[in-house]
């Protein structure tokens, strides 16, 4: 059992920011390409957030790229995830922003929270 237990509590992280539903991130993902690696970032609204903090915890990505919605689904604590940048926090009433899916142009955008 204690391997088990040891395998959980491994790889957590604790040099992630504060964020949720409505903010606006950019994730800096570790990308290998053959024997290359490189960081691409990848900015968005986050849409999701679920499982907590703890190991299997998720949040999903999504931004607009020429006209398609694109959404990214990142592990919580995943190694691939060099960084993680809050550039703007949203204001929303809800834990889930699915609707943003059907929604372009100004009718998609987020209010900003008001900073104290």
């Amino acid at each position: 059992m204690s391997l088990l237990k040891n395998a959980w509590e491994a790889p957590v992280r604790a040099d992630l920011p504060e964020f949720g539903p409505g903010d606006n991130v950019d994730v800096h993902v570790r990308i290998i390409e053959g024997n290359k690696e490189r960081v691409q970032i990848f900015s968005g609204v986050v849409i999701a957030r679920s499982g907590g903090d703890s190991v299997n915890g998720t949040y999903t990505v999504r931004k607009a790229e020429k006209g398609y919605g694109v959404e990214r689904i990142f592990q919580l604590h995943s190694p691939k995830v060099e960084k993680l940048v809050v550039r703007r926090r949203g204001h929303v009433r809800r834990a889930k922003l699915y609707y943003l899916r059907e929604r372009s142009g100004k009718a998609a955008r987020i209010r900003e929270k008001a900073s104290r």
